[in-house]
């Protein structure tokens, strides 16, 4: 079992801003896979940290979890105009994904917030909690994928109409949501190609969905339009970010050069997302495959201990070798066999 002064070694590391930041999300995710009161309290901690891009790692940590303690360190995230939009947002998804129908008024209230992408990111989580009430309390579907998604994938299985529905605007986002998610099941070429034309749909939220879920895919079909929304200067940072990551998921050479392309980006959240996804890149074994034949090699949550993943978001593989110091982050915390908790380990990823 992993000891009390062990999780508070992860936890400074996690609250310390001059670890790196790839230390730091290593830190983040072991402590999202050891759960826990002292897991969540670490984690509750860092949001006063002046990172946009690891506070909303810890939002979607603190959903990911399904703690209902964390429920109201994130209301109070999703209530604070100080915080960053995608924090914000991330908070709202958070909320959803732990499935609590008490939150039910409080993200009722936020559905018709100003900002954008916080109203439609908690217009989708009432329709999940709304979805999950009317199974009787029954919990989502496990998919081949480990993420808790901010919505269930549709039941249709055919790409072509999974597509029509992704790409029709007049449709409600909850039944788009439900078809990208399909589509992401259903894999292979055209479902990544269908999937892409989503990232030129209107709203923002949408098409940083849409980079998430490619990164999961991890095909490499979609590396072209990644690179081309992450080249687009115009187009919201949160879907930039998104698209690195995904970028950094896949892992071609193509990726490594669209990465290396925009690692002095002026916007601070795709210049970090660059970074660590370059890390991922260089440290991935050499050989690996990196187009996905089965969702047990994804990039958010994968069962394959040898891919790097957190369910949702990279993580840095451990360093080593380099000669980086990183004597402040423990490298080899024991492996709790029921919970798996991703890298801060030697082996394995990160």
């Amino acid at each position: 079992m992993v000891t009390e002064q062990e999780v508070e070694a992860i936890g400074q590391a996690l609250v310390d801003p001059a670890q790196p930041l790839h230390a730091r999300f290593r830190a983040l995710f072991t402590l999202r896979g050891l759960g826990g009161p002292s897991a969540i309290a670490w984690i509750s901690r860092a949001f006063d940290d002046d990172s946009a891009l690891l506070k909303h790692e810890l939002a979607y940590c603190l959903g990911q979890m399904q703690d209902t303690r964390a429920i109201p360190v994130l209301v109070g995230v999703l209530r604070d105009p100080r915080q960053e939009p995608m924090v914000r947002h991330e908070a709202g998804e958070a909320l959803g994904a732990i499935g609590d129908p008490a939150v039910l008024e409080i993200l009722q209230q936020y559905a018709s917030d100003p900002v954008v992408e916080v109203a439609e990111t908690c217009q989708l989580a009432v329709r999940r909690l709304e979805w999950l009430q009317q199974r009787g309390g029954e919990p989502a579907p496990v998919g081949p994928y480990l993420s808790v998604d901010p919505a269930p994938p549709a039941e249709e299985r055919d790409v072509g109409r999974l597509r029509e529905v992704l790409l029709d605007e007049a449709r409600p986002l909850f039944d788009r949501y439900r078809a990208m998610f399909a589509l992401r099941n259903a894999g292979g070429e055209e479902a990544a190609l269908a999937l892409a034309e989503g990232l030129r749909c209107g709203s923002a939220l949408f098409r940083h969905e849409v980079g998430y879920v490619l990164g999961q895919l991890r095909h490499e079909a979609a590396v072209a339009p990644l690179a081309a929304a992450l080249a687009r200067r115009a187009e919201s940072a949160m879907v930039r970010h998104e698209c690195a990551e995904a970028l950094g998921a896949i892992a071609r050479p193509a990726c490594l050069a669209a990465l290396r392309a925009h690692a002095a980006d002026p916007e601070r959240v795709v210049r970090e997302s660059c970074a660590v996804a370059l890390d991922f890149c260089l440290r991935m074994p050499v050989g690996r495959p990196t187009v996905q034949s089965s969702p047990d090699t994804n990039h958010r949550g994968q069962r394959d201990p040898t891919v790097q993943g957190s369910g949702h978001r990279l993580i840095p593989r451990p360093l080593g070798g380099r000669g980086e110091d990183e004597s402040s982050v423990p490298l080899a915390l024991p492996r709790p066999e029921a919970v798996q908790p991703p890298a801060l380990l030697a082996e394995t990823r990160g």
